[in-house]
C-alpha cells in the first residue's frame, strides 16, 4: 500500500517536470532562450531527420492519447496505485516531451519569414497569447487536478477522489476546446516558419483534430450533458456560436457546464 505522504511527494515531483517541460517548450517552439530548440543543432539529412522527428511525435502522440482512455486507466490502475495514476500519466508525458526536445532534429528551409517588425511583433503576440489561454483553460477545468495534486491532495487527507462536475467556465462557453485552440496558436504563429517547425505544427494539428474525437466520445460517456453540449459549442473555431447559445436555450432548461 503507498503511503500517503509518499503518494503527495511524488505527485509534487511528477508536476514539477510537467512545470519543466512548459517552461523549456515556450522556449523550444519560439526558438529563443533555451540550449537546443526547434531549429537549432547540428543538421543530419533530410529525410533521416524526418524519420526521427515523426517517430518522436508518434511516440509522445500514442502515449498521451491511450494513457487517457479510460479502458487503459481501468486496466493500468491495477498496477498503479489509483491516487498517483494522473501524476504517472503527467510524468511519462513530460518525459516524453522531454525526450522529443532533446533528440529533435532540425531539418533546414524557409517555408516563409516575416521580416515586418510589426509583422512579427503581431505573430509574437499571438504565440504569447496562445501559451496564456493553455494556461488559463486548464486552471478553468481545475488545473489541480488536470496534473493530479487534486489527487495525492486528496490522498494525503485521507478523502476519497470525487470526479469534478460538469462545467463551461469562461472560454468553454465559446468553443468546447479552448486548451486546443491555444496550442494551434503556439504551433503557427511563427515569423520564420521552417521545414522542421511546419513538420511539427502539421502533425501536432493532426493529432490535436483525431485526439478530439476520443477525447469526446469519452466525455459522452461520463456526462450525459456533453452530447448537448457538443450540439450547441463549437469545437475549435468560435463561428456561429452565439447564434447556437441563443437557439438552444430553452425556458427551465439550464445549460450545462462542463469540467474534465
Amino acid at each position: 500500500m503507498l503511503s500517503r505522504i509518499t503518494a503527495f511527494l511524488y505527485g509534487v515531483v511528477c508536476y514539477l517536470f510537467f512545470f519543466a517541460s512548459f517552461l523549456y517548450a515556450i522556449g523550444f517552439i519560439g526558438n529563443f532562450a533555451v540550449p537546443k530548440s526547434i531549429d537549432s543543432g547540428p543538421q543530419v539529412p533530410f529525410i533521416l531527420a524526418l524519420v526521427i522527428n515523426a517517430s518522436l511525435l508518434g511516440l509522445f502522440a500514442v502515449q498521451h492519447s491511450v494513457m487517457a482512455r479510460q479502458w487503459f486507466k481501468t486496466a493500468w490502475t491495477r498496477i498503479v496505485p489509483a491516487p498517483v495514476e494522473r501524476s504517472t500519466y503527467v510524468l511519462l508525458s513530460s518525459l516524453a516531451l522531454l525526450l522529443l526536445f532533446w533528440k529533435w532534429q532540425p531539418m533546414g528551409g524557409v517555408i516563409w519569414n516575416v521580416e515586418n517588425a510589426y509583422g512579427r511583433l503581431a505573430l509574437q503576440a499571438i504565440y504569447a497569447s496562445g501559451w496564456l489561454i493553455v494556461l488559463i483553460s486548464t486552471f478553468l477545468i481545475n488545473h489541480f487536478d488536470l496534473f493530479g495534486l487534486r489527487q495525492v491532495w486528496l490522498y494525503l487527507s485521507g478523502r476519497p477522489y470525487t470526479p469534478l462536475k460538469f462545467r463551461t467556465p469562461g472560454l468553454y462557453r465559446v468553443v468546447r476546446h479552448p486548451l486546443y485552440v491555444g496550442w494551434l496558436l503556439v504551433f503557427w504563429s511563427a515569423p520564420a516558419m521552417s521545414s522542421a517547425h511546419l513538420v511539427f505544427a502539421i502533425a501536432t494539428t493532426v493529432y490535436i483534430l483525431i485526439a478530439i474525437q476520443f477525447e469526446e466520445r469519452d466525455l459522452v460517456r461520463l456526462h450525459g450533458e456533453y452530447a448537448e453540449y457538443r450540439r450547441r459549442v463549437p469545437m475549435i473555431l468560435p463561428i456561429g456560436s452565439s447564434m447556437r447559445r441563443e437557439s438552444a436555450e430553452v425556458p427551465g432548461r439550464p445549460a450545462p457546464e462542463m469540467e474534465t
